[in-house]
């Protein structure tokens, strides 16, 4: 099920590169593996046990299910007929059994979605949002939970596969809701949100405020949110993402425009209750999440717009890769203690369940932010080539020097470090031949001098490994050659010795800190 990795779409990767082919190849395994997750936690969930997941939630989740397969099955047919809302009741499987199919509706299609490689259609509304980059990591701590043990869980946790699979719920009434189904619910709220991926949030109260149960009405495009003793709240679909209501409890999910005109919108989704890392260490370069107001919104609109122009000056790839591969940008705070604009004043991830989606704080310019997008997405495409293929044996052990980092690496890290560097050194090459301003010349050679300098020094290590497989070497080969190219036209004099001294001081440093013995 899950396809080969070509040799040619080996080289183009390790270029930093990747042709509408090689990038929907990535999309398509991805998809693929979406699909099997979302079955392995139904499979979870069925074999967890009463005390793990209690006969009403699993009852409730087979439900839900069946309400999810009922509008995938009848998405289609309702646009061939030009009706895009279907009345009358929808009820799941006599049984109450869940398929074993591969994925909703009995089958696994794999379709990329979005501006797709290869003119492939997009995928319907409902498998769209199955697709979503922020269903990974409900997926993945669902079945985290749903794991955790055989015998009765700690009472800190007994609640939480509960509580997983409730989004879940949240999930397919918006699927159905988008499919035109109409039908009856009951939901329930968290910490004083109910979240409806794709359309808002409704708030039922305070953070701590516990479960609030929502009666949930869906008739003709218009969901009404009912709590006791509360107004309804009416919330009324719109096409692609958000949904409207003049209540002052509900949020409404808010979208950019598409990067390129034709592209799909993409969610600034500062929503979603999974849209960041729950329990556990958050990785210490990043901030937590934001909730975004009106003058937020307004920024990020604003530097959203040159966005677009500002990767193609580094290169009409980077421009495709992001059409192609970010599906959702995630608002963070900023880091604490940082200046808006200035040195620590922004922060930006990935994460690998979370295929497509971008964490980053406000960004100062559209240049600033297009360098982002370049340094995550190469982050994005190396973390799903590295799920279908092994690139090295090296072990988790931290002892690499990188220039980026103070602590030492793990021979992963140091790879996908140097990897989003040489990318960004290629950016900004390209970016200051195409600079008419002497600032932003200047600016783009800078930053260019620095990230090859500190590709530079990296590349001894990824190239000596003999942890490297044979597909693996051709991949660092592949990236030497780009490095060379590189290296072929230099910065003008004063930058490349200002980056020079920065590794140096970097690596001096870090040798005081680290240096075995000490």
């Amino acid at each position: 099920m899950l396809p080969a990795v070509p040799d040619r779409a080996v080289n183009e990767l390790g270029r930093t590169e990747g042709g509408p082919e090689t990038l929907g190849l990535l999309v398509r395994d991805q998809h693929t593996r979406r699909l099997l997750l979302l079955r392995a936690v139904l499979d979870a969930a069925e074999s967890a046990g009463p005390s793990v997941c209690p006969a009403a939630v699993l009852a409730r989740l087979r439900e839900d299910w069946a309400l999810l397969e009922e509008a995938e099955r009848l998405e289609p047919s309702a646009h061939r007929r030009g009706r895009p809302y279907r009345d009358g009741p929808v009820s799941g499987r006599p049984d109450g059994s869940v398929p074993v199919s591969e994925g909703p509706g009995g089958s696994a299609p794999v379709s990329e979605g979005g501006a797709v490689p290869g003119n492939r259609p997009p995928p319907s509304a409902v498998r769209a949002l199955l697709l979503h980059p922020l269903i990974g990591p409900w997926a993945r701590d669902t079945l985290r939970a749903l794991r955790s043990g055989t015998g009765p869980l700690p009472a800190r946790d007994t609640r939480e596969p509960a509580r997983a699979l409730a989004h879940f719920g949240s999930l397919a009434a918006v699927a159905a809701a988008r499919a035109g189904v109409s039908y009856a619910v009951r939901l329930t709220a968290h910490d004083g949100v109910l979240a409806l991926p794709s359309l808002g949030a409704l708030r039922t109260g305070g953070p701590g405020s516990g479960e609030t149960e929502v009666a949930v009405v869906h008739r003709r495009g218009r969901l009404t949110l009912r709590r006791p003793g509360e107004a309804d709240v009416v919330v009324r679909l719109q096409s692609g993402a958000g949904a409207w209501s003049e209540a002052a409890a509900w949020t409404p999910a808010y979208t950019l425009p598409g990067l390129v005109p034709g592209s799909a919108a993409v969610p600034l989704d500062d929503l979603d209750p999974y849209r960041t890392a729950r329990g556990g260490p958050r990785p210490d370069t990043l901030s937590g999440p934001v909730t975004l107001d009106e003058a937020d919104r307004k920024h990020w609109l604003h530097t959203w717009s040159g966005t677009a122009a500002a990767l193609g000056l580094g290169g009409e790839r980077r421009l495709e890769e992001a059409v192609t591969l970010l599906r959702c940008l995630v608002p963070l705070a900023a880091p604490p203690g940082s200046v808006p604009g200035g040195a620590g004043g922004s922060c930006s991830g990935t994460r690998r369940e979370a295929f497509g989606a971008v964490l980053s704080s406000a960004p100062a310019t559209a240049t600033a932010f297009a360098a982002t997008l370049v340094h995550e997405i190469q982050h994005t495409k190396l973390a799903a080539l590295s799920e279908m293929m092994t690139l090295h044996h090296a072990g988790p052990e931290a002892r690499h020097f990188a220039p980026w980092r103070p602590d030492p690496r793990p021979y992963d890290n140091l790879l996908q470090g140097a990897y989003s560097h040489l990318a960004l050194a290629d950016f900004f090459q390209r970016s200051a031949f195409a600079a008419t301003l002497p600032t932003l010349r200047a600016a783009a050679w800078a930053e260019h001098a620095r990230c090859q300098a500190q590709v530079g020094a990296v590349l001894p290590a990824l190239v000596g490994s003999g942890d490297l497989t044979v597909r693996g070497r051709k991949f660092v080969d592949r990236m030497v050659e780009v490095y060379e190219r590189l290296a072929e036209q230099q910065p003008p004099r004063g930058h490349a010795a200002r980056a020079t001294a920065y590794v140096q001081a970097a690596r001096a440093l870090w040798t005081r800190r680290h240096a075995p013995g000490e």
